[in-house]
């Protein structure tokens, strides 16, 4: 115990030792004395900064990110933005598509067999009718508006948009009108005299061109594939509806493509750096998976005949019937032949690559054929209604130059015959898997190909016939004659008169072509310009092989059995030698189908 009392002893006594010594370090200290730091005015620039959400002062009753976010600024330049340079965004993709459209322009060989509603010129005419496109013509601008009012930031502030838009605009009408009412091209409606080029695909691509240059290559490149998809949805509905030709269409989204890209070029001359608020999205990766949208020209075959062996049942007809020389198979040029305008193809294609080389993918595509003309089988003038009739009744008068001349004159069961042409796009559906090889050729440039196989199925074309008139009877007597069925003309009567009988329509499916689903075998070559990191547009040449079993049917004479009585059309049956042409007309045919496409898809790479 009392070697710890000295021990706490000693520890005090050295503690206020120590102290002392410290205190008297500081008593011989000289006193502080406070310096001034000379003060110079100077004017430094303040850089304007972005709002950063995570120093938002989270309790205010006005948060400063909801009075940023609604704000209408018309020239705010974001810190960091690059300024975009004259040539950094022209493409000229759209050059060779209004080229294209150019090129097939010519085609115009058409029907001239509907007469519906007093149009008897009318070239062409179908039943297919939608206004949709009217509307999607305006899908771009309005995403892209809706987008920017509800806060979502692209490419430009409002001032320099609407500018780079106007631009656009202005320059894609100013192309449009002028080529219409120089070239006067007329509508496959005859409507008017200003099919080529298409405003509405036109427009429709500006649209989709503003959309992908704010948001597509700013935000998520899904806005450009949401807008080009819904542009190539509007040509192909103009094609669709009859108010264009695919020349038209293929023009038109060249415009709109080109008049874009000069817009915003000017844009950028005039701006310069100010009004940009988002830089491009930027990929490191050199893998060329890709997402692509496509439209391209379908050539190849472009004919389909039959000879008088597709003709099912063949002994029931005879060869001249048929519009045949003779007995003999014959070229399909001399038989009923269906003749087809090149093409119009829509795809839409994915492939994923393993490396730099090899991937697997696949492609969906749309091929409409649509017909020039159906050769005899479309026949159907006014003049002509008296034939069938004659040729199917009228042989049963000795005296047939007099029944003709009395069909002619009103005798006929028939006052209105036509054709209305249901579908004349033989369309063909195919969907395909296959390898895909890339060969890179520069940062930019790579040459492409494929070896792909798949399934296709066709919609058919079909014509329908309408006719209209006065129930006709026959009073007949039949003579038996040294075993022989004869007729005796005195016996034989047929009124003339126009109104007799009972008013009758008729409508029935004239002609119909169509083909049972194959296999299909493609391969292509293509060049892909990457014009951004994760942005390409590639041209392409595609072939395609399958081998086809179409089926024609043809059904001229379907009114008689509405123009005619019972009794008249079993004596029709039962003696005339076209009994057998009462009943539809059936060709069958294996063709083997080769298909050239050349074309330009719209690529983001994934």
């Amino acid at each position: 115990m009392k070697k710890i009392k000295s021990l706490l002893l000693v520890a005090i006594m050295a503690f206020f030792g120590a102290t002392s010594a410290v205190a008297g370090n500081y008593m011989n200290m000289e006193p502080l004395k406070l310096q001034t730091p000379e003060m110079k005015p100077e004017l430094v620039a303040i850089p304007n900064r972005d709002y950063r959400p995570e120093l938002e002062l989270r309790n205010s009753s006005t948060r400063v990110s909801d009075v940023n976010k609604y704000r209408m600024t018309w020239n705010r330049t974001n810190e960091g933005v690059k300024p975009y340079k004259v040539m950094d965004d022209l493409t000229f993709v759209g050059v060779p598509l209004f080229f294209a459209g150019l090129a097939v322009k010519g085609d115009k060989a058409m029907f001239r067999v509907n007469n519906k509603d007093g149009k008897k010129n009318t070239q062409l005419l179908t039943d297919f009718k939608t206004g949709i496109d009217d509307y999607t013509q305006f899908f771009g601008p309005v995403m892209t508006v809706g987008l920017k009012l509800g806060g979502y930031e692209g490419r430009s502030d409002w001032g320099r948009l609407l500018a780079s838009a106007g631009m656009s605009y202005a320059i894609m009408a100013g192309f449009v009108n002028g080529i219409k009412y120089t070239a006067k091209e007329m509508r496959p409606d005859g409507s008017s005299a200003n099919s080529w080029p298409s405003g509405h695909t036109a427009t429709s691509f500006v649209g989709a061109t503003i959309l992908h240059k704010e948001y597509g290559l700013t935000r998520s490149p899904w806005f450009s594939i949401a807008g080009y998809g819904v542009a190539t949805a509007t040509g192909i509905m103009r094609v669709l509806n009859n108010r264009h030709w695919i020349s038209d269409v293929m023009s038109g989204a060249g415009i709109g493509i080109m008049s874009t890209e000069l817009g915003y070029a000017l844009g950028d001359i005039l701006f310069k750096g100010n009004g940009l608020l988002r830089n491009d999205l930027i990929s490191d990766s050199e893998n060329p998976s890709f997402f692509a949208i496509s439209m391209g020209l379908g050539l190849g075959t472009k004919n389909i005949g039959f000879g008088i062996e597709d003709v099912v049942n063949p002994e029931r007809y005879k060869a001249s019937d048929l519009g045949y020389d003779d007995e003999e198979a014959i070229d399909d040029e001399e038989g009923p032949n269906i003749h087809f305008r090149p093409a119009t193809v829509v795809d839409v294609e994915g492939a994923y690559f393993f490396n730099k080389y090899i991937g697997i993918g696949g492609r969906a595509r749309v091929r409409a054929m649509s017909a020039k003309s159906f050769g005899q089988y479309t026949e159907l003038a006014a003049e002509d209604q008296a034939y069938g009739w004659y040729d199917v009744v009228g042989g049963l008068y000795s005296n047939k130059d007099e029944f003709y001349k009395k069909a002619v004159e009103g005798g006929s069961p028939i006052e209105d015959l036509g054709g209305v042409v249901e579908s004349d796009h033989l369309t063909e559906f195919s969907a395909s898997v296959g390898l895909y090889l890339n060969l890179p050729l520069s940062n930019r440039f790579s040459l492409g190909t494929k070896f792909l196989i798949g399934r296709s199925f066709t919609q058919e074309l079909d014509i329908d016939g309408y006719a209209s008139g006065y129930v006709k009877d026959v009073n007949y007597r039949l003579v038996l004659q040294d075993g022989n069925l004869i007729t005796d003309e005195s016996y034989l009567s047929y009124p003339f008169n126009t109104s007799a009988g009972d008013k009758y329509s008729s409508k029935w499916d004239y002609l119909t072509l169509g083909s049972e689903s194959s296999t299909t075998w493609g391969t292509g070559i293509s060049l892909t310009y990457r014009y951004k990191s994760n942005f390409a547009w590639r041209l392409f040449v595609d072939y395609d092989y399958s081998k086809k079993n179409f089926t024609m049917k043809y059904d001229p004479y379907h009114y008689l059995k509405d123009g005619l009585t019972e009794n008249a059309f079993n004596m029709v049956q039962f003696v005339s030698d076209y009994s057998n042409y009462l009943d539809p007309i059936e060709f069958r045919k294996t063709k083997k189908m080769n298909y050239y496409t050349i074309g330009m898809s719209f690529m983001i790479n994934i």
